[in-house]
């Protein structure tokens, strides 16, 4: 018999539909029924995509006993993190203190006042090794719930106490934010470096594209070899790792070795974006097709298989297929002989590291030991023959994949994460030259302001099946206005920049803390919270509040708000001391400090009547690395498209010289004289920034 569940949208819910266990969602119902019936409640989070949530959802929540001392003891919710990240925010740091550790899924127990009391992440139905069984652990919370609750009580506080402090702390500081926490952070990446396989510290290893962009700025400005090496060599290993998907294109979550071989194999959303964004600066820094390869393929991967037909991005696709983990994107030497004959095979398998032994449980996960380069270096073939020979049993063997069972998919689309997919696209399409990934960045965005924006402005946080839900959250605001400031630099209309505004306004409204600086995770109105938390580190996605200070930054330069620009100030101010002390969890703050302190130039580009010379123009300043740039465009002659006035000051007392096209370029408050003429036009582009 279905559950309450079965009445909510998010796929990871669906899946606990048909539990014994009585759940409910995060709803006012089940938060009163806690109340009333004086119980402690058991809060379960995790995702659809996550492994261990599906092995303790079938060992334990399937299991006829556990469920029924869990609906007779606790009242029960299920929480979806993607849903909820606020919840998910606020009780993991609980867990995290509680237990040493963090994770999911995630169990935590509160109390009717929804203060966290305990918690902690996988436990197996019965003891095993070290860890204690549910059942056990459920014994010994109500025990202690009904014969000591006064200690109970007296840990909630503590914790809700020490949640609040750590909320609080390091607010105030002295110093302004200044190039030395560049510089530190600097030091720290670089002591942390692998230099034989890329990426920072050991197993398992993170993609990090926020640090290698901060790292791509610090060579962009200083022109510091070891900071592009770093940059280099861990997106060359990561491209080259079985974390690449080197059939259908796209990166899985993580690597559970130091090489990047052997992925946890799970697809999110937020890591083709922001690994699109990282690979896209580095090929626009250095000029090698092959990370502009890896762009177009990752981003091809998304509008394959990740695109919902209204328009707005799938979040997650699943490890698991068939019930084991990566099954769809292992092979056998049989397998791929059987697919491409002998010979084909022969080649494929040198290249792409496929043996009859295997490097993971008996079958090959795909990766380059060698660049195609080198293989054809040391041995007979043409290069070019062997590319095309490659590409076509590339294609040959993900055609015969997608015939296997494929892994479930969370088609839930999320604003924040589809923010970040509107700017890669639109980043990209202006870069590269690609039309289609201008049009999927348009769709999406007119998807998601008309379907999870209210009458009143406000967001919604999520949307599946029709029907928009949760209150949006500040990241919501902040990854979608800057996905909507990317799209206009990739096209330059100018309605983009009004829709950006219509959303930094409530965000600044509903968000900032006026008092202190920086913004708030939720709402003041949002509800159901024990405290609000400040949105301060990067976790897999980049920090709210240093996602939102950017968009003002960008907001405040394009449209001349002078007040968009304190409140960036004043959050940089307040995020300082976190910085000071993690460098390595604040790399979206690190971007935004270097926006802050830059040099940041502003372009203004006015068409001629010759447009094939203002398209080049317009093409070279895409197409290299000017790190933190604002360009704005309009033709010499209105052609009747929207006109943003939020824009009118950066085109005020800027005319067009003949012949055109002509460039203004202002730095540090101080404007050039302009240039007109396409020879002139394109050496101004090209002392900005050059490709090596």
């Amino acid at each position: 018999m279905a559950n309450r569940l079965s009445r909510e949208t998010s796929p990871y819910l669906l899946q606990h539909a048909g539990h014994a266990v009585d759940w409910y969602p995060w709803a006012t119902e089940a938060l009163e029924r806690a109340r009333q019936e004086d119980k402690p409640i058991f809060l379960s989070i995790g995702y659809s995509a996550c492994h261990w949530c599906h092995v303790m959802a079938h060992e334990s929540f399937e299991n006829a006993q556990i469920a029924e001392f869990l609906n007779r003891r606790f009242v029960c919710i299920k929480v979806d993190r993607e849903e909820h990240p606020e919840l998910d925010h606020l009780y993991m740091e609980a867990v995290q203190v509680l237990s040493g550790h963090g994770g999911w899924p995630m169990s935590v127990f509160l109390t009717p006042a929804l203060e966290p009391f305990f918690g902690g992440t996988y436990w197996p139905p019965t003891p095993r090794g070290s860890m204690p069984g549910f059942l056990q652990v459920l014994g010994a919370v109500d025990e202690a719930w009904r014969t000591q609750r006064e200690k109970v009580l007296h840990q909630a506080r503590t914790l809700k106490a020490m949640l609040r402090e750590e909320a609080r702390e390091g607010m105030a500081c002295d110093a302004a934010p200044g190039r030395e926490l560049l510089d530190q952070a600097y030091a720290v990446l670089s002591r942390t470096f692998d230099p034989t396989w890329g990426g920072f510290g050991t197993a398992p290893k993170f993609p990090t594209p926020l640090d290698l962009r901060f790292l791509l700025r610090r060579w962009g400005r200083a022109r510091e070899k070891p900071a592009l090496d770093m940059v280099r060599t861990t997106l060359d290993h990561m491209a080259a790792g079985g974390i690449y998907d080197h059939l259908g294109g796209g990166f899985h979550r993580y690597s559970t070795d130091q090489r990047w071989l052997v992925p946890h194999f799970e697809k999110m959303l937020y890591d083709q974006a922001l690994l699109s964004v990282c690979y896209l600066e580095a090929w626009q820094a250095t000029g090698d097709p092959r990370y502009a390869r890896i762009v177009r393929e990752t981003l091809d991967y998304v509008l394959r298989d990740m695109t919902d037909p209204v328009g707005g991005f799938h979040s997650t696709e699943d490890a698991d297929s068939d019930g084991q983990e990566g099954l769809y994107y292992l092979w056998t030497l049989d397998e791929v002989r059987r697919v491409l004959g002998p010979e084909k095979a022969e080649a494929f398998a040198h290249v792409y590291g496929v043996t009859a032994a295997g490097n993971f449980e008996g079958r090959n996960i795909l990766h380059l030991p060698k660049t195609i380069e080198q293989v054809a270096g040391i041995g007979p073939r043409d290069l070019e023959e062997l590319r095309a020979e490659l590409a076509a049993s590339r294609r040959a063997l993900c055609e015969a994949r997608s015939k296997r069972i494929r892994p479930g998919k969370d088609d839930k689309v999320l604003v924040g994460w589809n923010g970040l997919m509107i700017e890669a696209l639109a980043r990209a399409a202006a870069v590269l030259g690609e039309p289609r990934y201008l049009r999927a960045a348009g769709q999406a965005a007119d998807f998601l302001l008309t379907n999870l924006r209210r009458e009143d402005g406000r967001l919604w946080h999520t949307w599946r099946a029709g029907r928009a839900s949760v209150d949006g959250l500040l990241d919501d605001y902040a990854a979608l206005a800057n996905g909507l400031l990317s799209l206009y630099e990739a096209e330059f209309d100018e309605r983009w920049i009004d829709a950006a505004l219509r959303l930094a306004e409530p965000m600044v409204a509903r968000f900032s803390d006026r008092a202190r600086g920086g913004f708030f995770m939720a709402a003041a109105d949002h509800g159901s919270l024990i405290l609000r938390k400040k949105d301060v580190f990067d976790s897999a996605t980049p920090s709210g509040g240093a996602l939102a200070t950017t968009v003002l930054w960008r907001l405040g330069r394009l449209c001349a708000q002078g007040d968009f620009l304190e409140l960036a100030e004043k959050a940089l101010e307040d995020a300082l001391p976190r910085m000071k002390r993690w460098p390595m969890g604040t790399a979206q703050w690190r971007l935004a400090l270097d926006t802050a302190l830059g040099p940041t130039p502003e372009v203004v580009v006015l068409g001629s009547h010759d447009e094939a010379a203002t398209a080049e123009v317009l093409e070279q300043l895409r197409r290299r690395y000017i790190p933190d740039k604002t360009v704005v465009f309009r033709r010499d002659a209105p052609t009747g498209a929207c006109r943003s006035m939020a824009l009118e000051g950066m085109f005020r007392g800027k005319a067009s010289i003949p012949p055109g096209p002509t460039v203004y370029v202002c730095e540090d408050f101080t404007c050039r004289a302009p240039v007109s003429g396409k020879v002139a036009a394109l050496d101004t582009v090209a002392a900005l920034g050059s490709v090596v």
